[in-house]
């Protein structure tokens, strides 16, 4: 029997995604330029990347929102999902980071699908027309709440909302944690949990990115 360890989660991390995912020229691209670029490497694991393209060709979206970009490889699943004259509308604050992206998503061929806003969330948010089918969340985990409120007035009933990183190595168990991405991550799934505009649930998961976890709602 295999022991739970990080590595031996990595390992079977790595199984699913050699046996469900495959290669991908485009996808390893982004995250070399990314390497190259000095991002972080924060990336959604490639199991996780095509879960959200899955959840996006599920839900019919034809408008997605996204919420921290970096180098566009979640970007280039979501944006692969949509139909004709679909459109993934995507907000990066850091200007490097966006220009690595839209070359990126470029050279995967979907700049016609993808419109990156550069710019803190928090500003572009407002400026955005409503009726999105798919909110992702995966920026600074501070903020979650601010992002789920504006999931849900950008949203409509039905839209799906997923926030990324919500296991925090298992730290969202702490109240009193000081930590401000766990703060940040606890209020906003007590948000989720009480705000009545949402309908969600959560799972912790294992894998190349450690103990983690993604939560999971419909605006109601």
């Amino acid at each position: 029997m295999a022991e739970s360890s990080p590595a031996s989660w990595a390992a079977a991390d790595r199984y699913l995604a050699e046996t469900l995912v495959g290669h991908d020229a485009a996808l390893e691209a982004v995250l070399a330029s990314q390497r190259a670029a000095g991002l972080p490497e924060i990336e959604v694991a490639p199991v996780a990347g095509k879960l959200l393209h899955l959840l996006a060709r599920i839900s019919g979206a034809r408008r997605i929102l996204e919420i921290g970009t970096l180098a566009g490889y979640s970007t280039i699943w979501l944006a692969r999902a949509l139909p004709d004259g679909g459109e993934v509308v995507t907000i990066e604050a850091e200007p490097a980071h966006a220009e690595v992206a839209r070359a990126n998503i470029d050279r995967a061929g979907l700049a016609d699908r993808v419109d990156i806003r550069v710019g803190g969330a928090s500003e572009v948010l407002p400026t955005l027309v409503p009726g999105f089918d798919l909110v992702f969340i995966d920026a600074d985990k501070e903020r979650n709440t601010l992002y789920l409120d504006w999931a849900a007035r950008l949203g409509h009933p039905g839209t799906v909302v997923v926030v990324d990183n919500i296991g925090r190595e298992g730290e969202i168990v702490d109240p009193d944690s000081a930590d401000p991405r766990v703060r940040g991550t606890r209020a906003g799934l007590e948000m989720l949990g009480t705000d009545p505009r949402f309908e969600a649930s959560a799972l912790q998961t294992v894998g190349i990115k450690g103990w983690d976890g993604i939560a999971l709602a419909v605006v109601v």
